[in-house]
C-alpha cells in the first residue's frame, strides 16, 4: 500500500502545465488547442529538453533527472520554490522503510510535552507527518479540539477541518484553511510516499469530502510555516491569532505549532480568558473524579462544541 509516485508526477506536470498559458511564456498560440495550458512539445523546448526526454518524465520515467533539467522545468513553468522542492522529491529516490518510520513512529519527548505545559498563555502542539496531533497543552485543547476524547485517527488536522463540522466552523476563513491544508497534506505524501498511516487517511477524506477531492486534484503546493487567521471560538470569541511552525531537528517529521495574539489587543484579552476558563473547567473535573461523579458540562472540547 502507497502513494503511486508515477502517478503523482505525472498528474502534478499536468496541472502545472495546464495553468501556463503560452502567451504568458512568449510563445504564439496557433490553432485549436485541445487542452488548457502548455503543450508538451512547447513545455519540453521552453526547458531545453528533447520532446521524447519531457514525455518519459511526465510518465514516470524520472531517473537520473539533473538539478538543471529541475530547474529549467521549474522556470518554464513557473514553479515556487515549494512547488520545486515537490517535484524533486517526485522524481528522487523513495525514501527508505526506517527513515519514513522516523518522526510519526517515536512518540513525542517527555522534555517537548513538559515545555508545551509550560506555554501556558500560548496554545501549542506537536505535529507527524500526517498532519496527526501527536501533543499539546491545555489551551490548544480549550482553543481547537477536546484531543484526549478523540480516537487516535480523528486527532488530525485534516480530519477535524473537513469531516468535524463544529470545527471547521471555528475558521472564519474556512476555504483558505481547507486549502492549506490538502496543500500541506500533498507535500506529506511526496516525502512519506510508502506511509500505511498517511495513505489511509487520503483514501477516508476522499471518499467522505466532495470539498476534499476537489481540492486533491488541484494538486496545489504551498509551504505556511507562519501567519495569521481569525477564529470564532464559542467561549473567547472572535480571536485574531498569529502562528510559527518549528520544525524539529532532532524528531524528523514532527513540528511544534505555537500561536499567540498580539500585544495589548482584544484577541490577547480573549487568549487569558480562554486560558482562565480552560483551569477552572479541568479543576472542577479533577474535583469531580475525586468524588466520584462527572462534573457537567465536561464533555467534548472542554465543554464547548467544537471538539
Amino acid at each position: 500500500m502507497g502513494i503511486d509516485r508515477r502517478t503523482e508526477l505525472r498528474q502534478f506536470l499536468r496541472s502545472r502545465r495546464a495553468r501556463v498559458r503560452p502567451e504568458d511564456v512568449g510563445l504564439p498560440r496557433h490553432g485549436r488547442r485541445r487542452v488548457p495550458g502548455l503543450r508538451r512539445e512547447e513545455l519540453a523546448q521552453l526547458a531545453g529538453v528533447s520532446v521524447g526526454y519531457y514525455t518519459r518524465l511526465e510518465q514516470g520515467y524520472s531517473h537520473n533527472v539533473s538539478p538543471g533539467i529541475l530547474d529549467a522545468l521549474a522556470a518554464a513553468l513557473r514553479l515556487s520554490d515549494a512547488e520545486r522542492e515537490h517535484l524533486t522529491r517526485l522524481v528522487g529516490p523513495v525514501p527508505s522503510p526506517r527513515l519514513r518510520a522516523r518522526g510519526g513512529g517515536r512518540p513525542v519527548r517527555p522534555g517537548l510535552r513538559l515545555l508545551l505545559e509550560r506555554f501556558d498563555q500560548v496554545p501549542a502542539y506537536v505535529l507527524g507527518p500526517a498532519l496527526d496531533v501527536l501533543a499539546w497543552n491545555g489551551l490548544a485543547r480549550a482553543l481547537l479540539a477536546d484531543f484526549p476524547s478523540l480516537p487516535p485517527a480523528e486527532r488530525n488536522t485534516a480530519w477535524l477541518a473537513f469531516l468535524d463540522a463544529d470545527h471547521r466552523s471555528l475558521y472564519e476563513e474556512w476555504p483558505a484553511k481547507a486549502a492549506y491544508v490538502v496543500a500541506a497534506l500533498r507535500q506529506e505524501t511526496a516525502r512519506y510516499p510508502c506511509d500505511a498511516r498517511l495513505c489511509e487517511l487520503v483514501d477516508e477524506l476522499r471518499s467522505r469530502s466532495a470539498e476534499f477531492r476537489e481540492l486533491w486534484e488541484r494538486h496545489d503546493i504551498r509551504e505556511q510555516y507562519h501567519g495569521a487567521m481569525t477564529l470564532q471560538h464559542p467561549v473567547a470569541g472572535r480571536l485574531t491569532l498569529r502562528y510559527e511552525t518549528l520544525t524539529l531537528p532532532d524528531d524528523p517529521g514532527q513540528s511544534l505549532v505555537m500561536m499567540h495574539a498580539d500585544p495589548g489587543s482584544p484577541s490577547e484579552d480573549g487568549l487569558r480568558l480562554l486560558a482562565s476558563w480552560s483551569a477552572e473547567r479541568t479543576a472542577g473535573a479533577g474535583a469531580s473524579a475525586g468524588s466520584g461523579t462527572r462534573a457537567a458540562g465536561t464533555g467534548a472540547g472542554c465543554g464547548h462544541p467544537h471538539a
